[in-house]
């Protein structure tokens, strides 16, 4: 706060000191002060949603009678203020605090209270008129849905889709260029610089179906189901409503769940969520390590791609230059995992009418969202768009890799075949001149069977 003033504010315990400048009031401090544990507040896209929430009851309420329009007005025009993040500085509870994030949905209540009493120049309480028809229980809910689907949907699918775009690019411009394959890390029969690259994209392009097929649970709001799920101190048509204006005014088609009971009691949508994105760090972690020993050497590695040269690489060993991007990618594809982790064990929480880890999930989807939507912008701009392929090290390469006998197997069998790579690979020399020496094949044939870009087509030759 700008000063070290304060004020006395009171609420159903009594009294309690609050900074004399803060828009919040008694309730919110109380949660400063029992929870200095990690210094993390609310993340933005949290407080964003607990405005639009707020906005949306507003309107609901002012709608079924229940809010005279000045004091529905100036909630309403508040709520938009929390929501744009014009008052973020006004939300310091921590997310290590009461299991069904009463205390942040107290802490929007108090800072559109003050707010909108000004703006009415009319009390309104944070109780009887923010919070009129609701509970922390389905608001905090409906926050995590809500900021979720904003995120995955104005985030993290427009950063697949760019990382999309770059792989299809590179995968097109480089179809025929032909490398040697690996598996095991050891040599296999060849592929082209442009089927790796086609099996990097299925990934992104598969996990993308999931992330949008989940996503669409999250449009399912408990709100309305207040306290247990029973929606007790509700009027008919309030969660209706309350969807409708969210709809309104975030263009997402939220409607109100069809049970609120597991609505307040279970995060399964936010899990399933999780689970994907996920799967999305797995996915990355496997383009992020391809890159990495692509780019290995430049002497005593593969070779195969020079990455962007970024920033120096090290403090003692000057001219060096490392793969930081992928270096980058793979520790938030690390996060992201141990996020999951504890979204899974926040989902499994919820005792019978209540999840009580709330706030910790909604912090870890949230971080994992962010994460992976920064991480496959930077993957694709600075990664994919910009390797330059060393041609002349996959050709060498090829032209020793023993495993193209295998293409021989039809004509001069297994048991000959590997006669011939374990002598070509003994001396060092490139299988062709070796089957021309071992076998009664002529040259023509040989070429023809053992031409590398043929082989990455697949079939008999």
């Amino acid at each position: 706060m700008a000063n070290n003033k304060i004020r006395l504010e009171r609420d159903s315990m009594g009294e309690v000191e609050v900074p004399e400048d803060a828009l919040y009031g008694a309730q919110t401090q109380r949660a400063v002060d029992n929870f200095p544990i990690s210094g993390i507040t609310q993340p933005r896209a949290i407080i964003r949603a607990l405005g639009l929430i707020k906005q949306a009851c507003a309107v609901a309420n002012h709608h079924l009678g229940l809010l005279n329009e000045p004091r529905s007005r100036a909630i309403a025009l508040a709520a938009v203020e929390i929501a744009t993040g014009k008052h973020d500085d006004q939300f310091p509870v921590d997310i290590f605090q009461t299991g069904s994030g009463t205390s942040s949905n107290m802490n929007a209540n108090e800072v559109i209270a003050t707010l909108a009493s000004a703006e009415s120049g009319m009390q309104v309480h944070p109780n009887d008129h923010v919070n009129m028809g609701q509970s922390s229980n389905d608001v905090f809910p409906a926050a995590i849905h809500v900021a979720a689907s904003l995120l995955v949907n104005e985030s993290l699918l427009p950063a697949m889709e760019k990382l999309d775009a770059s792989l299809e690019r590179r995968r097109n411009e480089l179809e025929q260029m032909v490398k040697t394959g690996r598996t095991h890390l050891m040599d296999a029969m060849p592929v082209t610089m442009g089927q790796e690259i086609s099996g990097w994209q299925d990934q992104i392009l598969r996990v993308k179906k999931q992330i949008q097929h989940v996503a669409i649970a999250l449009l399912d709001l408990p709100l309305g189901g207040t306290a247990v799920g029973t929606g007790i101190n509700t009027p008919e048509g309030f969660a209706d409503e309350c969807a409708k204006a969210l709809q309104s005014s975030t263009g997402r088609a939220f409607k109100a769940r069809d049970n609120f009971f597991s609505g307040l009691s279970s995060q399964d949508d936010a899990v399933a969520l999780s689970g994907q994105l996920k799967t999305l760090a797995v996915a990355m972690m496997k383009i992020a390590n391809d890159l990495r020993w692509m780019n290995s050497g430049p002497l005593a590695g593969l070779a195969e791609i020079s990455l962007p040269a970024l920033q120096p690489g090290s403090s003692i060993m000057p001219g060096k230059i490392n793969p930081v991007i992928p270096e980058a990618i793979a520790m938030v594809c690390a996060q992201v995992m141990g996020n999951d982790t504890t979204v899974t064990v926040a989902g499994q929480s919820g005792t019978f009418q209540l999840n009580v880890m709330l706030p910790v999930l909604a912090n870890s989807l949230i971080s994992s969202i962010q994460l992976l939507s920064n991480a496959c912008a930077v993957l694709a701009e600075k990664a994919i768009d910009g390797f330059i392929v060393n041609e002349a090290v996959l050709n060498q390469s090829l032209e020793r890799n023993p495993i193209l006998v295998t293409a021989l197997n039809p004509v001069i069998g297994y048991e000959l075949g590997a006669k011939i790579a374990r002598r070509a690979y003994a001396e060092k020399r490139a299988v062709k001149d070796v089957a021309l020496e071992m076998t009664e094949l002529d040259e023509a044939e040989i070429d023809r069977l053992l031409d590398p870009y043929k082989l990455t087509l697949g079939g008999l030759k």
